[in-house]
């Protein structure tokens, strides 16, 4: 008889554990996630870098850019370690000083396998913000100098590494963009680790052009996806309340019929008694 409780007894166990689950996954998904994994690196080796395709202005420009940014970065990052008195600062201009060192050398190769005359040392302006740091006062001073510096030179090479990587004929050119995208987005994120980016001083984005009064899609099955692509109209966690209530139901409609006095009684009569 106790083997035959437990029988019964084990798949109620059993139900409660998934019931319990099935509530985290649905309303809460969060802990079901995998863990964020880290930002993928692209496959640079499968770009060709023969110095095949044509080279255009902006191509040239833009080595000749790259190289301009280390002219300035890389004594930029020394000075941050002896004038800051932050461990933060000084770690970052460590970092971006020996990362621009390697991003240099690539630009060098790829401007002697295209034939390219780079400069030997920064512009004007670099040489204007290197300047305002020297002149800066020793701590907090040089920190938001450096720091603000430096992000908004990253903002603006940002969207011109895009254009050239989308845009080149050049194969070197290409994975030289590609490379240097990949830098400049981890010298961004670690300017704003400092803390102390001034977002407000960032230029504002451009708004977007407006479409002409009642224009539509030239696709319906597109607009159609556009028009759907909101809000669900059902929610993930109510469809999770509806699952666990028809679970719960079905389980206490399971479990009434099985203590039913008159299956019971049923049972009772085709094995010919009561069961003493």
């Amino acid at each position: 008889m106790l083997a035959v409780v437990r029988m019964f007894a084990l798949p109620r166990r059993l139900a409660g554990l998934l019931i319990a689950a099935l509530a985290i996954v649905l309303l809460d998904p969060r802990p079901a996630l995998a863990v964020e994994p880290g930002v993928p690196d692209p496959p640079s080796n499968l770009i060709t870098d023969t110095g095949a395709g044509k080279i255009s202005a902006a191509d040239k420009d833009f080595v000749i850019k790259v190289r301009l940014a280390g002219l300035w970065e890389i004594p930029a990052g020394e000075m941050a370690q002896d004038k800051s008195k932050s461990n933060r600062v000084k770690g970052i201009g460590a970092d971006i000083a020996e990362q621009h060192r390697v991003l240099d050398q690539l630009t060098r190769d790829a401007a002697k396998k295209l034939k390219i005359q780079l400069p030997d040392e920064p512009n004007e302006d670099q040489q204007g913000w290197l300047q305002e740091m020297e002149d800066a006062n020793v701590g907090e001073d040089f920190d938001q100098v450096y720091i603000d510096r430096l992000r908004a030179a990253h903002g603006k090479i940002f969207p011109a590494i895009a254009t050239i990587r989308t845009s080149t004929r050049n194969d070197t050119v290409r994975k030289l963009a590609q490379r240097a995208n990949q830098f400049v987005m981890t010298h961004l994120t670690l300017l704003e680790s400092s803390g102390i980016v001034d977002f407000a001083a960032l230029p504002t984005a451009p708004a977007p052009n407006a479409a002409p009064a009642g224009a539509t899609s030239a696709n319906p099955v597109l607009s159609a996806a556009d028009a759907g692509s909101g809000s669900p109209s059902v929610s993930l966690p109510v469809i999770g309340v509806v699952v666990l209530v028809a679970i719960g139901g079905g389980l206490l409609f399971t479990r009434r019929m099985m203590n039913d006095p008159r299956r019971r009684y049923r049972q009772r009569r085709s094995s010919g008694g009561y069961g003493y």
